[in-house]
């Protein structure tokens, strides 16, 4: 199992530095990661640092709340591919999905998924631990619904990150047809291993060298 092809290497911090998204790709290029992980306002840097390499440039829509417009986040992701993303972590409407406003949540996912059609995969984040067990269920199914390429635990910037449950959860919901994405918290390869058994096909970490190395991480996205 090709575990670096899994892991989004990530940086989504608010101070992060051109010498640290720099950084980012030079180790995304040494160990092989499947992308960077990046702010949009990164995006075209880490693109032209990536240029001619197999690591993709991923980036996070309507981050991290996920309260933002549709239209908005239909924007942010177009503009995002423009300027080189070829992934997309979108937020839901998180206030709508536990008002039971399902058609404004697969909408507003659908937005996401129209902007990227046949140019980037679109992972929809569901931020896990904000919902009931239901909630996550009905979140999936809409982000199938709407025809999302991934589904995905967590930004790592709530109040919880990816447990094994809650992939296990995910995955039992969305079948074999949609990837399932852990991110937030996981910081060793131990923490990676229980999440693949779980059925996580990509992993979100900003400890993905760590990982790697076989080591652990105090970061906690």
């Amino acid at each position: 199992m090709n575990l670096a092809g899994m892991i989004d290497h990530t940086l989504l911090r608010a101070d992060a530095t051109r010498a640290e998204i720099t950084k980012l790709t030079e180790e995304a290029k040494k160990y092989k990661f499947a992308s960077v992980c990046v702010n949009p306002g990164w995006v075209a840097y880490a693109a032209e640092q990536l240029s001619g390499t197999e690591v993709k440039v991923c980036t996070v829509i309507g981050f991290p709340l996920g309260a933002t417009t549709s239209a908005a986040k239909a924007y942010e992701a177009k503009d995002a591919i423009a300027n080189g993303a070829t992934e997309v972590d979108m937020v839901i409407n998180i206030g709508a999905l536990k008002d039971q406003n399902n058609e404004l949540v697969e909408k507003d996912i659908k937005a996401v998924v129209d902007a990227a059609a046949g140019k980037a995969l679109v992972k929809v984040i569901i931020e896990t631990c904000l919902l009931t067990d239901e909630e996550k269920v009905r979140a999936c199914q809409l982000a199938v619904k709407a025809g999302a390429d991934f589904v995905k635990t967590s930004t790592g910037f709530s109040t919880g990150g990816a447990t094994p449950e809650d992939v296990a959860l995910m995955r039992k919901t969305v079948g074999e047809q949609v990837g399932v994405k852990a991110s937030g918290g996981v910081r060793s390869l131990e923490d990676m291993k229980k999440m693949i058994e779980a059925g996580a096909n990509r992993i979100g970490a900003s400890s993905g060298v760590k990982i790697m190395e076989g080591g652990q991480s105090e970061a906690s996205y």
